[in-house]
């Protein structure tokens, strides 16, 4: 088997380039371990909590016990199924604030800018609402949807900022993305709309696209050229040959691995586990990144929560509603009003996060035992803390080792008391005044910083959001594994194209920026110019130097 591009994971990114590459007229193929993502388990997007908890649809890693929280082990769900991580996710769509794009120029990804990306998000966006055509794309593939925010609850929570003293905004995607207000969904006709949905079905239906099930177990490389895939398929181990270029797109728990696996990495590393050394470049699998966050869960004095719905009866009335008619409850991810604020004076863009839901509960869908209540999920954006993806062996069917070092410096400290209180503060407004009944977590008592920090300790959760471990930055950069076209430092022939080659973490969810990276990467694949750089000025508190708020 061979094609022009081999692409390995038909994840974000993965059927992103798929598109643009068969479009322009090239044959690709493209391997995939996992399988179909039929069924509503996927489709209807009320039920997000449970394909990221089946081992059909995911890879089920975990953290290595983590010093800093109580050596628990996180999970680290990654998509295992087409569509990747984008068919188990939240469905929540945040492109990233405009200065990171503009800090990941900085350190090195030149063409990464805010205003080079820009027309790539607008390429790919097919955006329903929100601001105009300077800001968004109508007419790409990816829905962009907003819930119907019926329960009043997603009104409270915008009006308790407001009355805390923070901005509102309409489109936190667009010109001003600090403020509280309504969030996006990668949510079409009540269903989700994946990569998958997006990119890949319209792919497979033209005649340069294919897809391949099948474990991916490293990079064939001669003379220092990649040349194919080596897999394995129905158990017996062949390889995928690539006329012109292979892609790595399997995401940056499996991307960083594979890399290691092909003899790209620290070669100290690779050779405790005997893999042969084919570029020496350290930088591979270090700088992972991700989003903590907690749940702070309120009592309700009104019974108007989801819980109503929490038992066999309420799921099977919105299941069967959803299936029927693709209405109703089920055709929401209920994450409907956000917010994006700055953690202090002298912070120039948001540095918080939040998801407000109106009901407790965690995304394994384990409910809180107080019955009525509602949550915000809320964490820093920029932790300074870094950790690693290491090989375990040299056999490729182990899971990779992953380290995230989570909580590992002052900073973050600071930053998750200040994410409790400021969240504290909203909730006390008199908007929340006929709803908030009592703080189930942390709870009132939970009041000093050594407090704080052992609750943070207990519940601190990952967002799911890891990132950076094949590091984008200028090709003399000893730690960058891309150069920014995305090709692998030191071996021709041989891109990455996922959320690896993020230098730094971008706010918010990672879905969005890592389809932009496909998006952005097939222009670099194909040779041709880029789109032309958009100069929109995003709008930046101009008051930040001095003021929270």
């Amino acid at each position: 088997m061979e094609a022009d591009y081999v692409i390995v994971g038909a994840g974000s990114a993965g059927c992103a380039m798929a598109y643009r590459l068969a479009e322009a007229g090239r044959k690709v193929l493209v391997i995939e371990h996992g399988g179909t993502d039929a069924g509503p388990f996927i489709q209807m997007p009320a039920a997000l909590s449970y394909p990221m908890n089946m081992g059909i649809y995911d890879w089920g890693f975990q953290s290595e016990p983590e010093p800093h929280l109580g050596n628990r082990r996180l999970a680290t769900p990654r998509g295992k199924v087409i569509g990747g991580s984008s068919s188990i996710n939240g469905m929540v769509y945040v492109r990233g604030h405009a200065r990171d794009f503009d800090h990941w120029a900085e350190a090195g990804a030149a063409g990464w800018g805010y205003a080079d990306v820009l027309p790539y998000f607008k390429r790919m966006e097919h955006s329903h609402g929100g601001d105009g055509a300077e800001w968004r794309g109508t007419s790409g593939p990816l829905h962009i949807t907003r819930g119907p925010r019926a329960n009043p609850l997603f009104h409270a929570f915008v009006e308790a900022g407001k009355q805390a003293g923070y901005p509102v905004t309409e489109d936190y995607n667009g010109r001003q993305q600090e403020g509280f207000g309504p969030m996006e969904a990668t949510i079409w006709k009540g269903r989700r709309w994946s990569a998958a949905n997006a990119y890949l079905k319209p792919a497979l239906k033209g005649p340069n696209c294919s897809v391949v099930r099948a474990f991916a177990r490293r990079v064939v490389i001669e003379n220092g050229r990649a040349v194919g895939v080596e897999v394995m398929r129905g158990g017996t181990v062949e390889v995928i040959r690539a006329r012109a270029e292979v892609i790595l797109a399997a995401s940056s728990i499996n991307t960083p691995k594979i890399l290691m696996l092909s003899g790209i990495g620290a070669a100290a590393h690779l050779a405790e586990h005997g893999v042969t050394v084919v570029a020496d470049r350290p930088g591979v699998g270090a700088n992972l990144q991700d989003h903590l966050e907690i749940y702070m869960q309120f009592a309700s004095l009104q019974p108007i929560t989801l819980y109503k719905y929490w038992n066999l009866w309420g799921k099977a009335v919105i299941g069967a509603q959803w299936l029927l008619t693709g209405t109703g409850l089920g055709a929401s991810n209920q994450f409907e009003s956000c917010a994006f604020i700055r953690s202090k004076a002298g912070v120039d863009y948001p540095d918080i996060q939040y998801h407000f839901l109106p009901i407790a509960v965690r995304y394994d869908g384990k409910v809180a035992a107080e019955g009525h209540g509602f949550q915000a999920h809320v964490g820093p954006m920029r932790s300074p803390s870094r950790g690693a993806i290491t090989l375990r062996s040299g056999r490729p069917e182990d899971a990779p080792v992953i380290r995230f070092n989570y909580m590992s410096t002052e900073a973050d400290w600071q930053d998750f008391r200040a994410c409790v209180r400021l969240t504290r503060e909203v909730f006390g407004q008199e908007a929340f005044k006929p709803y908030v009944k009592r703080e189930i977590q942390p709870g009132a008592g939970v009041e000093t910083d050594a407090e704080i920090d052992a609750f943070i300790r207990e519940h601190a959760e990952s967002a799911y959001h890891p990132c950076g471990t094949a590091r984008m930055g200028r090709a003399d950069d000893p730690l960058a594994v891309v150069d920014p076209e995305c090709r692998v430092i030191g071996v021709e022939g041989l891109r990455v194209a996922d959320s690896s080659i993020f230098p730094r973490i971008p706010n918010g969810n990672l879905n969005g920026p890592s389809i932009m990276v496909g998006e952005k990467a097939a222009d670099h694949v194909l040779g041709r110019g880029m789109l032309a750089p958009l100069n929109a000025e995003p709008w930046v508190n101009p008051d930040w130097r001095a003021s929270q708020r």
